[in-house]
């Protein structure tokens, strides 16, 4: 039986996992816990193989609750379970200790197969990250593509922000998503229209796509 601990701060995210799992022979949800905070102490009384962690929490938030998971309960697999999909987080959160990564939006059948995965002792990465990160690594590695990046002069930080840009994502939404400021947002984004001397959004797009700086 593996025994799991879902940490959320929303309840209905918690309500919404536990519904997915409740019926899977094999796994049973132990405990829920809000913050990292109440985790460690709900971890004293209740011992669990494995722990599905969301990242963006208030207080003790993932990344600070998975080294002390690592130190205090050591034998506690950790399967991150979260909306947060840059690779920067992604890699930040397996450094720190993590032993999976999947993603909100994963269908029941993956998420059932990661904690099963992180559970056995073996490492997980959801199929829509490795993806991603395969599609960067050929985008890379395409003579074209780097070119375009170098001729740009985009900043590492710059590409990320023209990434969410096309996405659709207001200034705020890129700012909550990178953990940074509006305004530094607002100063990434007219540094991007100057080197690349696109008049507006559309044609900054535009630019990125024909030059090999962006996917259609």
């Amino acid at each position: 039986m593996i025994r799991i601990i879902l940490i959320d701060d929303h309840a209905i995210i918690r309500d919404g996992i536990r519904s997915l799992l409740r019926e899977e022979p094999g796994i049973e949800v132990v405990g829920e816990a809000g913050s990292g905070e109440e985790l460690l102490n709900t971890l004293a009384t209740t011992p669990c193989d494995v722990v599905v962690l969301d990242l963006n929490m208030p207080g003790t938030d993932g990344f600070a609750t998975i080294p002390q998971l690592r130190q205090h309960y050591p034998e506690v697999r950790i399967l991150v379970l979260s909306m947060l999909d840059n690779e920067r987080y992604v890699a930040q959160a397996i450094d720190l200790g993590a032993s999976g990564y999947a993603l909100k939006s994963t269908g029941r059948a993956e998420l059932l197969y990661a904690i099963k995965t992180v559970a056995a002792g073996r490492p997980y990465l959801c199929t829509i990250i490795g993806l991603a990160l395969l599609r960067k690594m050929h985008s890379l590695e395409s003579p074209n593509g780097a070119t375009a990046r170098a001729a740009s002069g985009l900043s590492k930080r710059e590409l990320e922000v023209l990434t969410l840009i096309a996405e659709g994502l207001t200034n705020a939404e890129i700012a909550d998503k990178l953990f940074t400021s509006k305004r530094t947002i607002e100063t990434h984004r007219q540094n991007i229209i100057e080197k690349t001397q696109a008049k507006n959004t559309a044609a900054l797009i535009k630019y990125a796509v024909s030059q090999g700086m962006l996917t259609d």
